[in-house]
């Protein structure tokens, strides 16, 4: 579940929606077309919510995994035991806070797994990419979930000195 959100960038309400029909292994795509909130299912955020993120060969491999035998489109993908939604709350307290604490890392929420997807993207890719994964309507929220990782501006530097002083040199330090 943190892979899957780390790796597409979905809100926490498009996670806990995500249903078997809306991954499609054929084209490899995750079609985000519903949300969850305190049980209730409703439509994504905006327009722009409504989007289909490519799903990537290590996650595909992580849902063919988890997939049941028998299961039905209408399914989610991460259920409780009756087919319910899971309790974002819960799922934090009971499994990836005590996970934290285990690795000693920072307890991190599910926004916090949104902006590593959005740095991550960003620092990969332009910014435009990273707004149409996350579906952002507006570029500047994508801007605001982005955020300088340490060691990121030593890379950069290092990236400039070459290519201002050793331009013909293709594998300078």
């Amino acid at each position: 579940m943190v892979l899957a959100a780390v790796l597409t960038g979905l809100r926490r309400g498009e996670l806990f929606a995500l249903r078997w029909g809306a991954l499609d292994f054929e084209r490899k795509l995750i079609h985000v077309r519903e949300s969850v909130y305190e049980g209730q299912f409703d439509s994504p955020k905006t327009r722009s919510s409504f989007r289909k993120i490519p799903l990537g060969e290590a996650l595909e491999e992580i849902f063919l995994r988890l997939r049941p035998i028998n299961v039905a489109v209408g399914d989610l993908v991460f259920a409780s035991r009756k087919g319910t939604p899971l309790n974002p709350k819960n799922v934090l307290r009971r499994v990836i806070h005590p996970a934290c604490e285990r690795l000693g890392l920072p307890k991190v929420g599910w926004h916090d797994l949104r902006h590593t997807s959005a740095t991550l993207l960003h620092e990969r890719e332009p910014l435009r990419m990273a707004q149409t994964i996350l579906g952002h309507s507006d570029l500047q929220t994508t801007l605001g979930y982005t955020h300088v990782l340490p060691g990121w501006q030593r890379e950069a530097i290092r990236r400039l000195e070459r290519e201002i002083l050793f331009p013909n040199i293709p594998s300078f330090g």
